[in-house]
């Protein structure tokens, strides 16, 4: 597919590939740029599949890398931000060869490469048997790592023929109007791989935000017109938090889709009446399994169906389970305990069925209370406290309990200036009635921001 693959951007010409900052590269440019990465690639000794950590977030030299890597079947290892402790776990879990570097400059100086490609020191001369699959395919791959929050990361192992080919194998080219589409979702995460894919699908623009910020990404809505903004629940709230939807002009947006976490009923209210002209979707996936297509039972519905027919799932003691055509080819640090032994991936979400066929996400099955023996789900809590006037945003989760295993909390961000002990006053008073006793926060935090992760995705204590 490689030639065929460059030739459609040929074919592109002048049509925009990649807004960065001020900076505008077409289609042809992006091909040209592949080509000469690829020499590169030759040139630094990088055979095919090698595993190569590819280090940068979304930009015209990423991009350009990215498919460069796939072209020269390689074992790509997309890492956004390379600490010493990331770079550690990549060694030892994907023996990567090299590092090729992208700069976070938007438009690098002539002189100035924007790209740097390095040998790993004391890598093994031989392949071994790690990458033996998609060397028998004559594949390239692709090695997303999970966010670690719960201890060392997972090193999940794709076969990036396979997804580039679900995405482009029907490339849907055509003389339509072109459509940006803004890269929300991180260069390292599956959500960001599969939002790449789908504009380079259709020949859009990709629009890439400097930052990750309310202000910055509703400031591009405005500036390029966007129609569908792909993000998550979190990052929702902290724009009507900030009232950022009402600083600018974003009457553009068609479809927001939201997804990397479940989103409370009462804050797809909230986002409802601020965005009335968008169509809000959820989405699902997994790094394991990839993104599914669905549909939601209405905007105002958390229900939503998968509509995929390159995905199957079941509900098992009702816990969601997928299977797909693009599923992983395993973990290359730990266990593959999360796949049942016919092969369907466990996970995780707790869900429920209703008469429509549509399903709802309850919550994460690790991240249950259990008090006393009586359960608890934190986005149920969540979603009754942000129906109350006096509360922005709210984090549920638990905490060790000598007599009863666990307790709940909830660190909640205040509208106004409460006190704690008129907040909990007020929590208590609120639920009452509303949920039962064993649900109720016996722990009420004030806090100015709930912790979310470089996903936006709330962070809770699990235990």
């Amino acid at each position: 597919m490689g030639s065929e693959l460059l030739d459609s951007f040929d074919e592109l010409g002048d049509r925009v590939a990649v807004v960065h900052g001020e900076a505008r590269h077409g289609y042809a440019e992006l091909a040209d740029r592949i080509r000469r990465l690829l020499k590169e690639l030759d040139s630094h000794g990088v055979r095919p599949h090698d595993a190569v950590v590819l280090n940068g977030d979304f930009s015209f030299a990423s991009i350009a890398a990215l498919f460069a890597l796939h072209l020269n079947r390689n074992v790509v290892i997309p890492v956004v931000s390379l600490t010493g402790t990331t770079l550690t776990t990549v060694i030892e879990s994907c023996d990567p060869r090299h590092i090729l570097r992208v700069s976070h400059d938007t438009e690098p100086a002539d002189e100035a490469p924007d790209v740097t490609i390095e040998a790993v020191p004391g890598a093994a001369a031989d392949r071994g048997e790690r990458y033996s699959r998609l060397a028998d395919r004559g594949a390239s791959g692709l090695v997303l790592l999970s966010s670690g929050s719960t201890g060392v990361p997972k090193a999940i192992l794709h076969d990036l023929d396979a997804l580039v080919e679900e995405k482009l194998g029907r490339r849907a080219r055509g003389g339509g109007r072109p459509s940006s589409i803004l890269m929300f979702l991180l260069f390292d995460h599956i959500g960001g791989i599969n939002s790449l894919l789908g504009a380079v699908r259709v020949g859009g623009t990709v629009v890439v935000p400097r930052r990750r910020t309310p202000e910055e990404i509703c400031a591009l809505i405005e500036e390029h017109r966007i129609r569908l903004l792909p993000t998550s629940p979190t990052f929702l709230n902290l724009i009507l938090i900030g009232g950022f939807h009402e600083k600018h002009d974003l009457s553009s947006l068609r479809l927001i889709s939201y997804g990397t976490e479940p989103m409370p009923e009462e804050l797809l209210k909230r986002v409802g009446a601020a965005f009335p002209r968008a169509r809000l979707l959820q989405t699902f996936g997994t790094s394991e399994t990839g993104i599914s297509t669905t549909t939601s039972e209405s905007s105002r519905s958390t229900y939503f169906r998968i509509e995929d027919t390159s995905v199957q799932h079941r509900i098992v003691d009702g816990e969601l389970q997928l299977k797909s055509s693009t599923q992983f080819l395993g973990y290359l640090n730990h266990p593959g305990d999360s796949l049942t032994e016919d092969g369907w991936f466990r996970t995780g979400d707790l869900v429920e069925l209703n008469e429509g066929g549509y399903l709802r996400i309850k919550g994460r099955a690790k991240e249950v209370i259990n008090v006393g023996g009586q359960k608890v789900l934190p986005l149920e809590l969540e979603s009754v406290l942000l129906s109350s006037p006096l509360i922005a945003d709210c984090v549920v989760y638990g905490t060790p309990n000598a007599i009863t295993g666990q307790s709940v909390c909830a660190d909640i961000i205040p509208r106004g200036e409460p006190t704690r002990a008129q907040m909990r006053k007020h929590v208590v008073e609120f639920l009452t009635g509303k949920l039962e006793a064993f649900k109720i926060p016996t722990k009420v935090n004030l806090v100015d921001a709930v912790t979310v992760s470089e996903r936006f995705k709330k962070k809770r204590i699990v235990p």
